[in-house]
């Protein structure tokens, strides 16, 4: 399980390193297509479960709720290549009584050239039931303690976020 530590200040934006292998590439030697996809959830579970102390096996046992996808919008802007050391970015962007936006980002090793961006919506879900629920008290606390703020996510589009996530990296404000 986790807890809401209220005295820590919780990073919103999550960081971590890969390196692109060459049984991930496709003949060009860049990064599958669908590969991307791994890449970026392997990377969210490691950092959420070092960062945020989650265990998601033992979260599911005890609160038999869970995250199901139910929407991805994924801009491929740079392409990875073989051997590529990449930094991803993970972070909470938007979520309401029952669902949870994240946004991945694949950028160069110094966060400073923007390879790849996705979305993926998430509905929370009784998984007695396979019903949509609402998040309880405590993932809803949990979840105001990791969200970015700023980001006008039902007012915006996957196109203009890419624009602002460019800006940021190259001012070196992006994380």
């Amino acid at each position: 399980m986790f807890s809401l530590n209220p005295d820590k200040q919780y990073p919103k934006k999550l960081y971590s390193k890969a390196v692109v292998r060459f049984q991930d590439c496709d003949p060009l030697k860049h990064l599958n297509n669908a590969k991307y996809f791994d890449y970026f959830f392997n990377a969210r579970e490691d950092q959420v479960a070092t960062i945020y102390e989650f265990d998601y096996n033992d979260y599911f046992e005890h609160n038999k709720t869970s995250w199901v996808v139910y929407n991805h919008q994924i801009a491929y802007v740079n392409s990875a290549k073989v051997s590529e050391r990449i930094g991803i970015i993970s972070s909470a962007i938007y979520f309401n009584d029952d669902t949870l936006v994240t946004e991945f980002v694949m950028t160069d090793e110094n966060c400073s050239h923007l390879k790849a961006v996705l979305w993926t919506t998430s509905k929370y879900i009784d998984v007695i039931t396979g019903k949509k629920t609402a998040h309880q008290p405590e993932v809803t606390n949990f979840l105001n303690a990791i969200c970015v703020e700023g980001i006008d996510f039902e007012h915006i589009n996957l196109n203009s976020r890419i624009k602002t996530i460019k800006q940021e990296l190259l001012a070196g404000i992006f994380i």
